[in-house]
């Protein structure tokens, strides 16, 4: 019997030069979701949770409404690969785009949906992100993950102490969250100053 062979992964630093998107390119990104088909909305709102709350691909598809309490603004977040599960506080912005997705959800537990009104797919949320990024023309590929390490570069840029990223992040370890304290770009502002 042959033997299989399988087409060698490529390194991340191939295709692009870092694992997450600055705040300008988040806005770039969903400036060009809101331009794709008639899902505009949905795919910038998607965009928006993914980055405000640090979502994997599979938290964000299978956000259920039973999550939300829109009137109180709090998302009650669910966390894969066992990790800690918390309560963050929705802004104003999401809450306006998630109730604009509501009225379009009819009775369907599921936040975002696909023209069938089921449960977008992993592939399908990937894909959406991936196109968005082709049309933001950020000079590199863009996958769903880097929009969770966006979030957490975000919040060390703010000072954020490490141990509170790691609740809001639902790591379990915190050698996870550290990557993000450890690379901001405020430990080193006052590192140099002009001397002339």
């Amino acid at each position: 019997m042959p033997k299989l062979t399988f087409p060698k992964r490529h390194k991340h630093t191939d295709v692009r030069s870092r694992e997450h998107l600055t705040p300008a390119e988040v806005a770039k990104l969903r400036k060009a979701a809101r331009s794709l088909g008639r899902h505009g909305e949905r795919n910038d709102t998607m965009i928006l949770l993914a980055y405000r709350h640090g979502l994997r691909v599979s938290e964000l598809i299978h956000l259920r409404w039973d999550q939300l309490d829109l009137e109180q603004g709090l998302f009650h977040v669910r966390r894969v690969k066992r990790g800690v599960p918390s309560t963050h506080p929705l802004t104003g912005t999401e809450i306006r785009a998630l109730r604009k997705l509501k009225r379009l959800a009819g009775e369907s537990p599921y936040v975002f949906l696909s023209e069938r009104k089921s449960p977008l797919t992993d592939s399908s949320g990937r894909k959406m992100i991936a196109q968005a990024g082709e049309v933001a023309a950020l000079g590199f590929p863009v996958h769903p993950h880097q929009l969770r390490h966006a979030c957490g570069y975000k919040l060390a840029n703010a000072k954020q102490d490490t141990r509170a990223i790691q609740l809001y992040l639902g790591h379990r370890n915190i050698q996870h969250t550290v990557k993000y304290t450890e690379l901001t770009v405020g430990r080193f502002q006052d590192c140099w100053r002009d001397e002339d």
